[in-house]
């Protein structure tokens, strides 16, 4: 599933592409990725006008046009695709904006759980973004730590809630937690003033690295590089890691370094 940093490389990607571009074109092939406005009232929007600089808050997108603004989430398998008006269309490319000079922007996705939104102005926006905490890469110190001590769950449910923290997916929470030392199912509200500091550092640490990188690297030295083998131990100390469930996610922690509160 597409997590902040991804959503961080797909605001790259619109600007590198779009920015500065007038759409020729808005080619809607499938409207199941629509919310709150038909393919019709899309072009009528949009056509014509030009993209401008795109923001991301959480996993949310917005591709600015000087006028109506398209939002975007990507849900668990959405993305977007710079390429040429004349490349072959894949079987999951959704909607086709065909933008001056021949580029055209794609979005693609499989399964289809989220898609494109269209805000006419900023109560529009507001208002898909209403459930949103602040966003992970933003938040300062003392908004996050006062956020997770208003919290009466575990912390890692605490982390993926997006009214909570914007942007933070299953990946990332585990990882910050293990790299904070702190177990997944401790309780938010009851971490010392340490150990929120604590979490706070590995969680802007972690989040530039998977910025650059433009998703959660699965590497060696990382606990995403390894909580996917047949027998996962820490790479931190050789443990064997422990697998869990939270609130519906598949957890992944190390006993040793991180032990109960």
């Amino acid at each position: 599933m597409p997590e902040l940093p991804d959503v961080e490389g797909f605001r790259q990607v619109l600007e590198s592409c779009a920015k500065g571009r007038v759409i020729r074109s808005v080619d809607v092939r499938d409207a199941g990725v629509l919310h709150g406005v038909d393919a019709r009232r899309l072009r009528d929007a949009l056509e014509g006008r030009r993209f401008g600089t795109p923001e991301r808050h959480g996993k949310w997108l917005l591709a600015r046009t000087g006028g109506p603004t398209l939002v975007l989430h990507f849900g668990m398998t959405g993305r977007l695709v710079c390429g040429r008006s004349e490349d072959a269309v894949e079987a999951h490319d959704r909607v086709l904006f065909t933008l001056g000079g021949g580029r055209q922007l794609r979005f693609r996705d499989q399964r289809k759980l989220q898609g494109l939104w269209l805000a006419h102005d900023e109560s529009d926006i507001d208002r898909l973004l209403a459930r949103q905490g602040p966003d992970a890469m933003a938040v300062d110190r003392a908004e996050f730590e006062t956020a997770l001590s208003a919290r009466r769950g575990a912390l890692k449910t605490a982390l993926t809630d997006q009214s909570v923290l914007a942007g933070l997916g299953n990946l990332l929470a585990d990882e910050i937690l293990w790299r904070a030392r702190l177990r997944p199912d401790r309780p938010a509200r009851d971490l010392a003033q340490a150990d929120r500091r604590r979490l706070y550092s590995e969680m802007r640490r972690t989040l530039r690295s998977s910025v650059s990188a433009g998703c959660v690297p699965p590497r060696d030295s990382w606990l995403t590089g390894h909580r996917d083998d047949r027998e996962p131990r820490c790479p931190r100390c050789g443990t064997g890691l422990r697998r869990s469930r939270m609130a519906g996610r598949g957890t992944v922690w190390c006993p040793r370094c991180q032990p109960d509160g």
